[in-house]
């Protein structure tokens, strides 16, 4: 057991749970890829609303993470990756474009 697997934003409930702490809402949909498949996971957020489709891709040869965006080409291009290890930049990323922020 690594302890710090559990806090890497590539990991399907910790990417969710940060999500949900910043009051965004997001419903889990698939995270069972194959093994030779890039993908992790994929997950729908802000679903009454933008309905953006975020999966995860792991190029374990390089360590690398990325989160593909999709919401049919209304904000973001087709094919648009958003490369980074921290919640805050997905987080700001998606409130910059409209996503929205539940109500307590």
């Amino acid at each position: 057991y690594n302890r710090h697997t559990k806090n890497k934003l590539s990991t399907y409930s910790y990417f969710i749970k940060r999500l949900k702490d910043s009051k965004i809402t997001v419903y889990k949909m698939f995270d069972s890829y194959g093994q030779q498949d890039p993908r992790k996971w994929t997950v729908l957020v802000d679903p009454e609303g933008m309905s953006i489709w975020i999966t995860c891709y792991e190029n374990q040869n390089l360590g690398e993470i990325k989160f593909k965006i999709d919401d049919g080409g209304q904000v973001f291009t087709n094919n648009y990756f958003l490369i980074t290890s921290s919640i805050e930049v997905v987080v700001s990323k998606l409130l910059s474009v409209g996503v929205q922020q539940r109500e307590d």
